[in-house]
């Protein structure tokens, strides 16, 4: 690795509080200067940040402000609603892909623009239940492509997780979406605890990362122990969002991984640079104190704990990381 790069690390702070003050002072009192923006409470309850009224926005850009903070990426529920109008006995909304394109895609594009970022984190849409992803390949594609073009537009970039019970819940399939969606704005986030959450053993999940690596963008880190005691159903439920674990200690691959991507880094950091972004994002998701399906907790001590041990990992494998960038402090002060 030449040396020089480095990744930057980042986090969910709501994982840690929701109140943004607490947030702020968590991420502060970690050295970071770098959050992932998903739920928040300015005094009127928690909402998720796409609900955040313009007033609640402009409060939250003082306190970005005020703490020298910076949004890493808009983490958004983008991709997380029905493929098809199916009622398939499961609680996700369907909503009809063009209105959804108009006003949903083109207010998470608004709040990624406001708050200073390129970067929004999605997802795959869910297929009808009992059906195999691979039957909606074509018909994810060309809806993250009309999301892809959009954000192409706007001077975004829509990242895709992976993640179960969605079309794209493995890097197979994951990598299938990108090459047939083929949009310079569509980027792939990597996440071993939302694939070793699905029953996989390390190996399994390194051939997942060795799948959709070519169209990484950047990585969320949250780490999962394997209960044998749990059976495997075919889709993730409650009880499997239980067994998160830091990014040292679980079975989702994460050194191998690394070591992996360490050779990469150089590549993908000039790459991302070269389209106007800080660097490559390593984001702290840890759910050390329970997951759900659009969020989890870890509390601020778990959340540290999680920062302490992704630093140990990075020092272990030889990856160069930073957890502040003073430039982007004293620009933003400006």
């Amino acid at each position: 690795m030449k040396p020089g790069s480095q990744v930057i690390l980042s986090g969910f702070a709501d994982e840690g509080a929701k109140p943004a003050r607490e947030q702020l002072t968590m991420l502060a009192a970690l050295g970071l200067s770098y959050y992932s923006l998903r739920f928040v409470d300015l005094g009127g309850g928690v909402k998720n940040a796409m609900h955040l009224n313009k007033g609640e926005v402009r409060q939250l850009q003082q306190l970005h402000a005020e703490f020298g903070m910076q949004v890493a990426s808009l983490g958004s529920p983008i991709g997380k609603v029905k493929l098809q109008d199916v009622e398939d006995g499961s609680h996700n909304r369907f909503v009809p892909f063009t209105r959804y394109l108009k006003e949903e895609v083109s207010r998470a594009i608004e709040l990624a623009q406001a708050f200073g970022t390129k970067l929004i984190r999605g997802f795959s849409f869910y297929h009808p239940r009992g059906s195999r992803p691979e039957e909606h390949l074509e018909q994810t594609a060309a809806q993250l492509r009309h999301i892809a073009e959009k954000c192409g537009r706007a001077g975004v970039f829509f990242g895709l997780e992976v993640e179960a019970n969605l079309v794209g819940q493995n890097g197979r399939l994951l990598a299938q979406l990108h090459r047939l969606v083929d949009h310079a704005h569509l980027l792939l986030v990597f996440d071993g605890g939302n694939l070793a959450s699905q029953n996989l053993k390390p190996d399994q999940t390194f051939a997942e990362y060795r799948a959709m690596r070519g169209g990484l963008g950047w990585m969320h880190i949250k780490d999962y122990h394997l209960n044998p005691g749990l059976k495997w159903q075919g889709f993730v439920d409650e009880e499997r969002l239980k067994n998160f674990v830091p990014a040292d200690q679980g079975d989702a691959a994460h050194e191998a991984v690394l070591r992996d991507f360490r050779g990469r880094l150089p590549g993908l950091e000039r790459k991302l640079k070269g389209l106007g972004l800080p660097g490559v994002f390593l984001d702290l998701e840890p759910h050390l104190k329970g997951g759900g399906q659009f969020g989890g907790y870890s509390g601020p001590d778990g959340f540290g704990v999680a920062l302490r041990a992704l630093m140990r990992l990075l020092d272990y494998v030889g990856i160069g990381y930073r957890l502040t960038d003073y430039g982007d402090i004293e620009r933003q002060k400006r």
